[in-house]
């Protein structure tokens, strides 16, 4: 757990230090966004600024982490259904890079002998996998499909693209506690908080040695956390994406 907590602490610094990454501002996309209601939507006319286009979403950042809920912010704000709510949490929940990030979290429980009544060897190593993939699927099920459909929540994050980097930074890491109503209205996003809270309830029956309020409270804590870490990442990958990746290309078709 001691390890797991530094790791969270690198993460939370990655996002932290990830506008200084550049010695210029972020510019957004300029080509045209996609047809699909994923890339369709935006923030109430009644908010906006004006339109700024931006390019279709890669569906991976660095081609392994799912990216199938975040959408381009324009001008008009499109809902999504009950179905394609469904659709979006299946396809975090089901995605082969979960088994990675399962086995990931796994080995580091291994390591640390985290949750003792499991204990080691392969038998040990596929109850921590089991439990860990288990807990990223509930989660993923609970705030981006259960919830939002019951509390008329949307459960995708809007990529603004466009501002300084601070702001765009602060605006990703917050959207765990905004989020917008099938409305277009936005209010605190109930759906991260509750979903979360009841995917770490639901743990309780198969994680033996941390049933404590503490060990509920900061499970809950680390999971919001690393859902604000990942919403910077995509936030800012098409720059990443494009400043390092797209030159390199460049660089190398020229030569």
């Amino acid at each position: 757990m001691i390890v797991f907590k530094r790791l969270l602490a690198r993460v939370a610094l990655f996002t932290c230090l990830l506008p200084k990454m550049w010695g210029q501002e972020l510019g957004s996309d300029n080509s045209n966004p996609s047809a699909s209601p994923a890339a369709t939507t935006a923030r109430p006319t009644s908010e906006v600024n004006p339109v700024v286009e931006q390019a279709p979403l890669d569906k991976r950042v660095f081609g392994v982490l799912p990216n199938y809920r975040t959408a381009n912010e324009t001008a008009i704000y499109t809902p999504i259904t009950t179905k394609q709510k469904f659709t979006i949490a299946s396809k975090d929940s089901f995605d082969y890079p979960l088994l990675l990030l399962g086995a990931a979290i796994a080995g580091l429980g291994q390591l640390t002998n985290n949750n003792p009544s499991f204990g080691q060897g392969a038998a040990g190593f596929g109850r921590r996998f089991g439990t860990s993939y288990a807990d990223q699927a509930i989660g993923n099920m609970m705030t981006e499909a259960i919830f939002p459909t019951f509390l008329h929540e949307d459960p995708r994050y809007f990529r603004r693209g466009t501002g300084s980097k601070w702001s765009r930074t602060w605006y990703a890491a917050t959207r765990v506690f905004v989020t917008r109503t099938d409305a277009g209205n936005l209010r605190f996003n109930f759906s991260e908080v509750l979903g979360n809270a009841t995917g770490v309830a639901i743990s309780n029956a198969y994680y033996p040695d941390s049933r404590t309020v503490g060990a509920n409270a900061e499970k809950l804590g680390e999971q919001i956390g690393i859902d604000a870490a990942s919403q910077v990442l995509k936030e800012f990958w098409p720059d990443i994406k494009r400043k390092f990746f797209q030159h390199h290309k460049d660089e190398a078709r020229l030569n």
